[in-house]
Order: structure tokens, then C-alpha cells, then sequence
């Protein structure tokens, strides 16, 4: 009876694991994609900035004729200034691509003086020059950045609009012209923004002014008549940091395996 019942276990254990070899090997399970985000700067933004500008040469008066003085051409500088402001702008980053590309406009503050004796006059006649640079300037450009992930690497160029005075005072007789004009010209420079997270990003950035145009002031003289003196207003450097809020603050969703 016993080698009946071995006999019988034994033969249904071989059957079960005939039928164990039998069933489908198990497919390996892929797993899911992880889905996170990778930072764009994408959006549009609105920022503030402060900084210091100052000008790149002497402004040079020339005296074009010599009803009051000889004619002749001499310099004299201007005071540096602060500067500060507000930003406004949008960038555009394509999907897996490094290049930024961006539409920025600034409107600020900015104060240079500077006031020269004309070494040409002499006596009763002294006169003195006066050149004022503000009180505002505007730019509107274009940026084409290089971004390694939240730090952007860009250059930056367009137009800038910048009131310019100057002036022709004769102390102790009252003479006194002046002309004054907002002058529009070109803009060139670039800078570094860094993005604290999805939407605060801080910047630090250079710009050149290209002032370098010629403004006429023409002042009366005694007994009738007009004089001349031309005023080449020279370039200016300006350097500030900023900091700017991105609307929507988002990031693409890019699933990774």
C-alpha cells in the first residue's frame, strides 16, 4: 500500500512540473517614462536695473566763425552718472534648443553734465559751454542669447533715444542760446542672466551709446547778427544690474526614459 501511494505522489509531481515547463517564459515589464521639466526661457518679463554711465570722450566745440572769437575747435568732459530704470521684454527658446532669441525695451534715468571755458574768448567775451545729457534716454533692441540651462550668455543691439542740451552762456551780460534735441541713434552690447528659478532671473549688462552726432547752437551778438559753435557730443558707456520677473514662469514637460 505504501509503494502504491509513493508511486501515486510521485507521479503526479512529475506531471506538475511537465506542466510548469510547458507555460510561456515571463516578459520583462519596460518601465514607465519619467516625465519632468527642463527650464526655458520662454515668456515674457518685466524688470528694474540701476547702474552708473559716463561718456567716452570730450564733447568738442567748435567755433565756426569769428564774429565773437577766433574760430577754432576745443573739449572739454562730462560728469559720469547713475542710471536706473525699468524693463520690459520677451524671449523665445525653441524645444531643444540652446539659442535665446528676445525683443527688450528700457526706459531710464540718466544726468551727465559737463560745462567748459572757450580758451578762444578772452576778456568781456569769455564764454562758457554747457552740455546736459538726460534727464532720460529709452532702447528698444534685439537679443540673441547662448543658454546653459539657466545661465544665458547674450548680445544685444538696436536704437536709443537720448535728450542732449547744449548751450552757450556769456556771464555778466545775460547772452545766453541753447539748443536742445532728442536725438535717436544706435545701441551695441551684451550681457549675463542667470534664472533663480522658473520665474526670477538677475542680469548683469553692458551698453554703448554711439552719440556721436554734432548739435548747433546759434547765440545773438551785440550790434546784430548771429554766431556759431558746433558741439560733437561724444559716445556713452553705460553698465548696470538688473533683476526681472517672467510671467507664467513655466517649463516644458519632456519625458525621459
Amino acid at each position: 500500500m505504501k509503494k502504491i501511494l509513493l508511486v501515486t505522489v510521485a507521479a503526479f509531481g512529475f506531471a506538475g512540473a511537465a506542466s510548469a515547463a510547458d507555460l510561456p517564459a515571463r516578459m520583462p515589464v519596460k518601465a514607465p517614462p519619467v516625465i519632468a521639466p527642463v527650464f526655458s526661457w520662454t515668456g515674457c518679463y518685466v524688470g528694474g536695473y540701476v547702474g552708473g554711465a559716463w561718456s567716452s570722450d570730450d564733447t568738442v566745440a567748435t567755433d565756426r566763425n569769428g564774429v565773437i572769437v577766433r574760430p577754432g575747435s576745443w573739449g572739454y568732459s562730462t560728469d559720469s552718472s547713475f542710471i536706473g530704470g525699468g524693463t520690459v521684454g520677451c524671449n523665445w527658446q525653441p524645444v531643444g534648443s540652446p539659442f535665446v532669441l528676445g525683443l527688450e525695451g528700457e526706459v531710464g534715468y540718466m544726468h551727465l553734465t559737463g560745462t567748459g571755458i572757450d580758451p578762444l574768448s578772452a576778456g568781456a567775451t569769455t564764454l562758457y559751454s554747457n552740455t546736459k545729457i538726460g534727464d532720460w534716454y529709452g532702447i528698444v533692441a534685439g537679443r540673441l542669447g547662448y543658454s546653459f540651462d539657466r545661465a544665458l550668455i547674450y548680445v544685444k543691439g538696436g536704437v536709443a533715444f537720448v535728450d542732449v542740451e547744449n548751450s552757450i552762456a556769456q556771464p555778466g551780460t545775460g547772452a545766453y542760446a541753447s539748443a536742445s534735441q532728442t536725438k535717436a541713434t544706435w545701441t551695441v552690447g551684451g550681457g549675463l542672466e542667470y534664472a533663480l528659478d522658473m520665474n526670477w532671473s538677475v542680469k548683469a549688462e553692458y551698453m554703448y551709446i554711439g552719440l556721436d552726432q554734432t548739435q548747433t547752437v546759434t547765440a545773438p551778438i551785440a550790434g546784430g547778427g548771429f554766431a556759431n559753435w558746433d558741439h560733437a557730443n561724444s559716445g556713452i558707456q553705460t553698465a548696470k544690474v538688473g533683476i526681472n520677473y517672467r510671467f507664467g514662469g513655466g517649463a516644458p514637460l519632456v519625458a525621459r526614459y
